[in-house]
């Protein structure tokens, strides 16, 4: 229900975004603390600041209310992915090969002994699989054995 929810409003808010041109990053649609949140991440070029988040919030709205398919009061956030962003798609996974990744698995991976670590991220292969470089090792994880993997933040 919340996956459908999500993939609706991604249809809705894509032509939007890309008016802006703005990257459509992801939409959730998740409970936190008692209550259901929208979040509509976006990205650009020229990065995401409160400015973009109101435009679009302001052209979202009015259709969101005016499609009326979520059942559940919810909040509706505009926000950016932030510098520790998230990688989901396999478009990122190929724009952020070469910088370093914070990774967490769901279990402890038989060659590392542990389930979270840092790595530089060097893509995907043909079969969808995340290819890491960890302690100059190429290390090739299945997506089902990441619980999250992030970009890490570098000072």
């Amino acid at each position: 229900m919340k996956k459908n929810i999500a993939q609706k409003v991604e249809e809705l808010v894509l032509p939007i975004a890309d008016k802006f041109n703005f990257e459509l990053v992801d939409v959730e649609f998740v409970k936190e603390a008692g209550m259901y949140y929208l979040r509509v991440i976006l990205d650009s070029e020229k990065g995401i600041g409160l400015d973009e988040c109101e435009k679009m919030s302001r052209e979202i709205n009015p259709i969101l209310d005016e499609k009326d398919f979520i059942e559940e009061n919810y909040f509706l956030e505009v926000c950016s992915p932030g510098i520790d962003r998230v990688l989901k798609r396999d478009k990122e996974f190929t724009k952020y090969s070469g910088r370093e990744v914070e990774v967490k698995l769901y279990k402890n991976h038989d060659d590392l002994k542990t389930k979270q670590f840092e790595a530089i991220l060097s893509g995907l292969n043909e079969d969808g699989d995340v290819i890491l470089l960890y302690n100059d090792n190429k290390l090739v994880l299945s997506r089902k054995e990441i619980a999250q993997i992030r970009l890490a933040v570098v000072f």
